[in-house]
């Protein structure tokens, strides 16, 4: 199921909503005020209203995206990367799969432009403070490095998953990785 077969709702969210769909199956370059009004079913005026630039649409759609992977993945609560985390994780990425492939755009498109590159960089900071906070669970020092480390590895999963990998086996490959990063 993609976001966009998730009803839209109305105002903001259904902007947010529109904005991660467009971007996820066009590009950025895709990315219009029509076409995020039309997909969103509102008037364009909205968009102005409630971000007043193309730049703020994107980074909240981009908070949006985070923190409804973290909500439905219940990723801050999570106290081991085992199997449980695994079949949670993949299970939202192929439910709503448009939320990753829309953050690996904006990823990808902070090469080129350095008002995205902060936008981007605010979101794998996110994803970065969870995977800490889970390491501290698992008994590690709170290093960044090692948070770093562990988070490329799932951020290469799920990329995988979204394109070229089978949801089992990427469900194998996090327990996998889980059991790697275990204290005995």
């Amino acid at each position: 199921m993609t976001v966009s077969e998730v009803r839209y709702g109305t105002g903001r969210e259904a902007l947010i909503r529109a904005v991660v769909d467009v971007v996820a199956e066009e590009g950025l370059d895709g990315l219009s005020y029509r076409k995020v009004a039309q997909r969103a079913h509102v008037n364009n005026t909205l968009i102005s209203h409630h971000f007043g630039s193309k730049e703020a649409m994107l980074e909240a759609a981009t908070v949006w995206a985070v923190q409804r992977t973290q909500q439905r993945a219940d990723l801050t609560l999570a106290s081991a990367i085992d199997r449980d985390f695994a079949e949670t994780l993949t299970r939202i990425v192929g439910e709503e799969p448009n939320l990753q492939v829309f953050q690996y755009s904006m990823i990808l498109a902070s090469r080129r432009s350095p008002e995205l590159r902060r936008i981007a960089g605010n979101l794998y900071e996110s994803y970065i403070s969870m995977v800490q906070d889970v390491l501290v669970r698992y008994g590690y020092e709170p290093e960044r490095a090692a948070a770093r480390a562990v988070f490329a590895a799932l951020d290469g999963l799920v990329l995988q998953q979204v394109t070229v990998a089978e949801r089992e086996e990427i469900v194998a490959a996090i327990t996998r990785l889980g059991s790697l990063i275990e204290r005995k």
